[in-house]
């Protein structure tokens, strides 16, 4: 049995998981999350400096402007993380085109997320639970997602607008 003290106050989890991330990353394993990330020049850059340590899921569910994205870098850099600048040039924008906020939904998207949570959720769950949960749009992302996974019939159309409508109804206070 393998024991791993916490270092400086670092949980053992912690060390152990960064252990496993060096070690993938010296082996060539770029470890992603459920998502498949969008092509592009930042892709390989997300993949190298950042799914080392998070999900990308984690990543992609943040939705941020450019000027978010680069406040986000820059605490990590901070923290740590080893970005050159001429990484930084092609990550921000990668990120801010294909991760930045998205308008509000329109009166249509939410009749849309509206009749699927009937449908699909309502199907399993009675409101109060859901009405319950309080989470946020990342939270919402993520349980709908579970619930995909699990078997709910939640289309691709209808998944976005569902997220929308929870987030909005249902989110912390």
């Amino acid at each position: 049995m393998l024991r791993v003290p916490g270092v400086l106050g670092v949980p053992k989890g912690l060390v152990l998981g960064c252990f496993g991330a060096l070690v993938l990353g010296v082996l060539g394993v770029q470890v992603l999350g459920a998502q498949t990330l969008p092509a592009g020049a930042g892709a390989e850059v997300l993949k190298q400096r950042c799914v080392s340590c998070h999900d990308s899921d984690i990543i992609t569910s943040q939705k941020l402007s450019l000027t978010g994205w680069t406040r986000s870098v820059d605490k990590m850099v901070r923290w740590g993380a080893s970005i050159a600048p001429a990484e930084r040039e092609v990550l921000q924008p990668y990120l801010a085109a294909h991760f930045a906020p998205r308008p509000a939904a329109s009166h249509a998207s939410s009749e849309v997320g509206a009749a699927a949570y009937k449908r699909a959720c309502q199907s399993c769950h009675d409101p109060d639970i859901i009405e319950q949960q309080k989470l946020t749009r990342t939270g919402w992302t993520r349980s709908v997602e579970k619930m995909m996974r699990w078997g709910a019939t939640v289309s691709d159309t209808e998944k976005e607008p569902l997220i929308d409508y929870l987030a909005s109804r249902y989110g912390p206070k």
